[in-house]
């Protein structure tokens, strides 16, 4: 395997931008638990090992059980999430997969009725950020400890 660079140390300002994308959501109206899932998700869509481990630690030490963290990847036909954490999870794989189908009305309409204007926001801003490090964590082969 090649030698990969490590973003953060070269260029610690971007990591400082994104963490502070990351540090305004983390003070929103948002629930730390539903933006735990939402990372959890994106990541598990990219398949960066290092993200869903980190979100997965952090999802467990907010109380999150196993048994939503293991059918996070099926949410559709489970029962264990709510209709507004559902409304989330749509919206997390539409904006992750955008260059599939875009974001579909449907979506877009029922997470604005269920979050509002500003936590809609919040909440688009928070998976473009988890894509963010997705990517890196990807493209630089960030490996879980």
């Amino acid at each position: 395997m090649a030698k990969r660079i490590k973003i953060g140390l070269l260029e610690p300002k971007f990591y400082e931008m994104l963490s502070a994308i990351d540090k305004h959501i983390a003070e929103s109206e948002l629930n730390p638990a539903q933006i735990d899932l939402l990372k959890i998700r994106a990541s598990q869509i990219n398949g960066c090992a290092y993200c869903i481990q980190s979100h997965t630690k952090d999802a467990r030490a907010r109380g999150e059980t196993e048994k939503r963290i293991y059918a996070l990847d099926a949410w559709e036909e489970s029962p264990y999430f709510t209709d507004e954490e559902r409304a989330l999870l749509a919206l997390t794989e539409e904006v992750t997969l955008i260059h599939n189908k875009r974001v579909s009305d449907e979506t877009y309409d029922r997470v604005l009725a269920v979050f509002g204007e500003k936590r809609t926001a919040n909440l688009i801003m928070a998976i473009i950020s988890i894509n963010a490090w997705n990517r890196i964590g990807i493209a630089t082969r960030m490996t879980p400890v």
